[in-house]
């Protein structure tokens, strides 16, 4: 037995008034211009994304930056809305929609790139999750955004200092010297 899905999409970016509606091929979709609506009919079976998070490649790790990738997959309708995660220890936050995301979409799949800063002595583990009309998925692993660790000024102040204990050894252990021959 086939079920019949319909999928709604909300228009956004176009105004269609009433007579470009009803012209659009009603075995293709069918549009309610009074809520600004598309509606599709389709007899295919509502199928759950499969989710996968990566590190992305990108120039913001050299800015104290790191790039995560959230890949929707083999799903269907193809409709999906990312969210995230990140946990430090025991504690689990939910990151705001309006971040610095990248959603692209292509044939079968759908990701995002989610740009974070990092933290300065905190390392968290990020999670992607997918809302779809099967429900939502998360992934099944973690992806881990490591603290900065020193900046390169911390890195030449310790080299200074630690170049000023061996001097003051030397100077001390010649001066031990110099004492005992005389």
């Amino acid at each position: 037995m086939s079920s019949l899905v319909i999928r709604v999409h909300v228009v956004s970016r176009i105004t269609l008034n009433a007579v470009q509606c009803w012209k659009l091929p009603l075995t293709v979709s069918m549009c309610v211009c009074a809520a600004c609506c598309c509606c599709q009919t389709s007899d295919e079976q509502v199928v759950k994304p499969v989710v996968s998070v990566y590190p992305a490649a990108s120039r913001a790790h050299l800015e104290g930056r790191s790039s995560l990738l959230c890949v929707a997959s083999a799903m269907f309708p193809p409709l999906v809305r990312f969210s995230w995660k990140r946990r430090k220890e025991n504690q689990v936050e939910q990151l705001p929609a309006e971040g610095e995301q990248l959603e692209l979409t292509e044939s079968g799949r759908t990701a995002t790139i989610l740009l974070v800063d990092r933290d300065a002595r905190h390392t968290y583990k990020y999670r992607c999750s997918v809302q779809h009309e099967g429900g939502t998925v998360e992934a099944p692993t973690e992806q881990e955004v490591p603290a900065l660790g020193p900046s390169q000024h911390q890195v030449k102040l310790l080299c200074v200092l630690y170049t000023v204990l061996i001097v003051k050894s030397l100077v001390y252990c010649c001066g031990l010297s110099l004492l005992r021959i005389l």
